[in-house]
């Protein structure tokens, strides 16, 4: 059985830049116990010749394919930029022109 004591979760929070209250820091021990305690069962396991993978099950892209199509009120969407240029956005310059 692995434990982590709060002075370990302290010296965590600090290296994490958090601040953590006496409550947290007692919760956060707890529960960093009970994940090293999971993760020490994981280890136990046979994972020879088992490839590594990132979930469980296998998963494709699911999203549509990208498409061009004209938007179809053109002047509605203009009407609501902040500033126009004639049919185009206009928006502040982010590149010097020295490059």
């Amino acid at each position: 059985m692995t434990s982590i004591d709060r002075e370990q979760v302290k010296k965590v929070a600090h290296l994490a830049r958090l601040e953590l209250t006496p409550e947290e820091e007692v919760a956060f021990t707890s529960q960093l116990s009970r994940i090293l305690d999971y993760a020490e069962q994981l280890s136990e396991l046979d994972t020879e010749g088992v490839p590594p993978t990132t979930r469980a099950i296998e998963t494709s892209n699911i999203t549509r394919p990208d498409t061009l199509e004209p938007f179809p009120n053109r002047e509605a969407l203009l009407s609501e930029a902040p500033e126009r240029d004639d049919e185009f956005f206009r928006v502040p310059q982010i590149l010097d022109s020295e490059d």
